[in-house]
């Protein structure tokens, strides 16, 4: 029961990504908007005449912060949307839509109620409001996230179902608005009832928080933390950021839930002259961890690696440090020394829940979107005035946690010996692995199973680099038909898998994963910021034919050289691939050998080119150089002829290299492929430098055709 609620609350974590990603942006416009719109702002610095009331710029500016604003207010039915995005398996779009739609029948008829009884004249103070013009009971993000997890739960429950003959036109995906709209007209009826209790319990937990002082900041932070390995962080902060537990207040004339709501609507009030620390407690103690702190880790990690490996190891930690400090993304570092020593992990966390409690201690008002970077600090804070934000705090309470950091993990890591980068014995340096020598183990033994020796007799093999990831991806999760659900976050792979004893830890690392994360049938994979791209090839590969290809023909190449693109060859007729597909090769070494086995089907008159054709029918020619037909067979020793049974590898044609590099106008040869039979496809297997004999192409045949 434990697991299961951890998959449940992993999913739900991971179904805020798609609205909270969004908060950037429109934090980006709200505060450069308001910033340039305040005119107390503006008087500070000079700025009145360029871009005060009535200038263009003024317009500009107004248009910037509505948009941003508009999006803070009505985060509630964005959050229903996502959610139901984020949890629904299959036809998100449909999900969407029908969140859209319970969302506002929802509202209409806690309306319709309301009105019934009495009007809002006869509600509790504050407990009513508008939501998208509907006036409705103040649910906040909680009434989203309630019509999100419950229309993914119809979608997944009925967006296959089949009615009979006569309703069979509203059958399938066009029942889950059907069917949502029913249920939410009795949950708006409910919750017209239970809401008022349940949000009288929030208030009672809120006020609760906002009077635990500084240490329940502190335990806010260490938990923020010590939640992120386990991907529950989402679910943990969001009722702060979004609903009366972060405390509510009267903002510009209207009661405003949530501690980053409160502050942005008070970003946009210009009649606002200091932000409300009651709010911000619960965000800026980001900003010493991820400007300061965690580079000054990141320096501690640099200077403790041996000095042969601290070049390499000091521009991976730069780059890490920066994008911690410019966009407050932090995973790279952290789970740099939460999986080689997670005892720095869990000081790190405690040292979390003091930068938030100091925060607070300093009244810092500084909000932010969701980083915590120096993105935020700038628009949130500097450019506010220190007399609304105190910022300087920040950065007084930074320096100290630079030092902090740098001598405290500087020590740990000398005294402990622990592997930080660049201080173990692997050739590699890299960020975030929990064990390089149980990594490197893993990765030799996924380049064994894919040795010279297997190629004949893998079945899986894929056009690129992303499909063989996706591969190792989908065989790590125990195969298509043992996985549920796939989702993402900022850096990891959200996973949900029927058997959790399928999954191979050992597989997904060698997918290029840095750690994963089990939890029941929930399964994280970290793959780091490209971890969006990652899942976007792997629905495609999940998608794509099921029918497996094995791999009929190994096209050999025929001489030592070197392997380009059929693109490459200077000539129109071989790189526009009118001739047929294949790839090209320079040669290096005089001897011409079969690249398969066949018959010879022809061997031109000027010795130039030799085609061959294979049992399945697979017609192969080799021709030697651009333009060499004008050599009239000069140069070329032709050893087989036409009609000849030839084996793969047994020697067809010697070349005077010298002659040929002299009079012909490039070596260039192209191995074509001029007939293909139906139910077969060409993939190139090899660029760069070739040895004669090695596989250079695969045709490769589906099962069933």
């Amino acid at each position: 029961m434990k697991d299961k609620i951890f998959g449940i609350l992993q999913r739900v974590g991971r179904s805020f990504m798609l609205p909270i990603a969004i908060l950037p942006v429109a934090g980006l416009l709200l505060g450069i908007g308001s910033s340039f719109t305040n005119e107390t702002m503006l008087e500070t610095y000079g700025l009145m005449r360029i871009l005060g009331p009535g200038t263009i710029f003024a317009a500009v500016f107004e248009v910037m912060s509505e948009a941003g604003n508009v999006v803070f207010a009505n985060l509630p039915i964005l959050f229903a949307m996502g959610v139901a995005i984020g949890m629904a398996k299959k036809e998100k779009e449909v999900a969407a839509l029908s969140a859209a739609i319970a969302f506002f029948i929802m509202h209409a008829s806690i309306s319709a109620l309301i009105t019934i009884n009495g009007g809002t004249e006869a509600m509790l103070a504050g407990a009513v409001t508008s939501v998208c013009g509907i006036t409705s009971l103040q649910m906040g993000v909680f009434g989203g996230i309630l019509v999100g997890l419950g229309v993914a739960a119809l979608h997944n429950r009925f967006y296959k179902i089949e009615l009979p003959q006569v309703l069979s036109f509203f059958g399938g995906s066009r029942f889950v608005p059907i069917i949502s709209a029913l249920v939410y007209t009795g949950v708006g009826i409910l919750m017209f009832f239970i809401w008022p209790a349940i949000q009288k319990g929030i208030y009672t937990v809120g006020d609760l928080v906002l009077n635990s002082g500084y240490a329940g900041t502190w335990v806010y932070g260490f938990m923020e933390r010590l939640l992120i390995p386990f991907g529950l962080h989402h679910v943990f902060y969001l009722p702060f950021w979004q609903t009366a537990v972060g405390g509510t207040l009267e903002v510009g004339g209207r009661v405003v839930e949530g501690a980053q709501n409160i502050f942005f609507a008070q970003l946009a009030d210009p009649s606002v002259t200091k932000y409300a620390v009651s709010a911000t407690r619960f965000m800026s103690g980001k900003f010493p961890l991820m400007i300061f702190g965690l580079p000054g880790a990141a320096l501690a990690m640099y200077k403790t690696a041996a000095p042969e490996k601290r070049k390499a190891a000091g521009g991976l930690l730069l780059s890490a440090a920066l994008t911690a400090m410019i966009t407050g993304i932090t995973e790279p570092l952290e789970f740099t020394f939460l999986f080689v020593a997670p005892a720095l992990y869990g000081i790190h966390c405690i040292l979390a829940g003091f930068a938030y409690m100091l925060m607070h201690m300093f009244e810092v008002g500084v909000g932010m979107t969701f980083s915590g970077g120096l993105i935020d600090l700038t628009l949130f804070g500097i450019m506010q005035g220190n007399a609304k934000t105190n910022w300087i705090w920040i950065v007084i309470v930074g320096i100290g946690y630079f030092i902090v950091y740098y001598v405290l993990f500087y020590y740990l890591i000398r005294r402990f010996d622990l592997k930080t980068p660049g201080r173990d014995n692997n050739d590699e340096v890299k960020l975030y692995r929990r064990s390089d020598v149980d990594a490197r183990k893993h990765g030799e033994n996924a380049g064994e199973q894919g040795s010279d020796n297997d190629r004949n007799t893998d079945i899986f093999r894929n056009h690129s680099p992303q499909m063989e990831t996706s591969r190792l991806i989908c065989e790590g999760l125990g195969g298509k038909a043992n996985i549920s659900d796939i989702d993402c976050c900022a850096t990891r792979l959200r996973c949900t898998v029927y058997d959790a004893a399928l999954v191979k830890e050992d597989i997904l690392r060698a997918s290029g994963a840095s750690g994963v994360v089990k939890k029941g049938n929930g399964v994280q994979v970290i793959y780091g910021p490209k971890v969006s791209v990652i899942k976007s090839n792997l629905e495609d590969y999940l998608e794509g034919d099921d029918e497996k290809a094995v791999i009929a023909v190994s096209i050999l190449s025929p001489v030592t050289g070197e392997v380009f693109e059929l693109s490459s060859v200077p000539d129109e007729a071989f790189s526009s691939g009118m001739m047929g597909d294949g790839i090209a090769v320079l040669p290096t070494d005089p001897e011409i050998t079969a690249p398969v086995a066949g018959t010879i089907a022809f061997v031109f008159d000027t010795k130039h080119a030799i085609g061959l054709v294979t049992e399945q029918g697979i017609g192969v020619m080799i021709h030697i150089g651009i333009d060499t037909v004008k050599l009239n067979g000069k140069g070329f020793d032709v050893l087989v002829e036409t009609g000849q049974i030839v084996s793969a590898g047994q020697p067809v044609m010697r070349l005077d290299l010298p002659y040929l590099k002299k009079h012909a106008p490039s070596l260039i040869s192209p191995v074509i492929i001029t007939e293909l039979p139906d139910g077969y496809k060409l993939r190139p297997v090899k660029t760069g430098n070739v040895k004669n004999g090695e596989e250079i192409l695969v045709v490769e045949k589906n099962e069933n055709k």
